[in-house]
């Protein structure tokens, strides 16, 4: 028997994590960031957001998209901070120009059917 149920506009967690990222590099840019690269990945672990704000700091950018912006930070869990931490620093290592000249932030987004809700925390690892 065939599968009859639709899944065309079942948004899957995959595709609404693609759009809060589209979002948030959005929302970076407006604020004067430039966007370096996108879903960067290594053995460690992977970058949602690679920018660099205004005055040359490299800023690695973790976006998550939930229903709440509590829930999102609150899935930031110590593992994965360290899982962002050698990230960073893998990225770091084979990009001499990032060296110790960068941070890692956090953007929680909330999809909504009219604008996002964006909420952004620098420096993260200090939270």
């Amino acid at each position: 028997m065939a599968n009859t149920k639709s899944t065309k506009h079942t948004p899957n967690k995959h595709h609404t994590g693609q759009r809060g990222e589209t979002a948030a590099a959005a929302y970076l840019q407006a604020n004067g960031y430039t966007i370096v690269g996108m879903n960067w990945r290594c053995k460690v672990g992977e970058i949602d957001i690679i920018a660099r704000a205004a005055d040359g700091l490299y800023v690695f950018v973790e976006v998550r998209t939930r229903e709440s912006i509590d829930t999102a930070f609150e899935s930031v869990t110590p593992h994965k901070r360290e899982k962002m931490i050698r990230a960073a620093y893998a990225y770091a290592d084979i990009h001499p120009d990032a060296d110790e000249n960068w941070r890692i932030d956090v953007i929680a987004v909330v999809l909504t059917l009219d604008q996002p809700i964006i909420q952004h925390v620098q420096d993260a690892l200090d939270w």
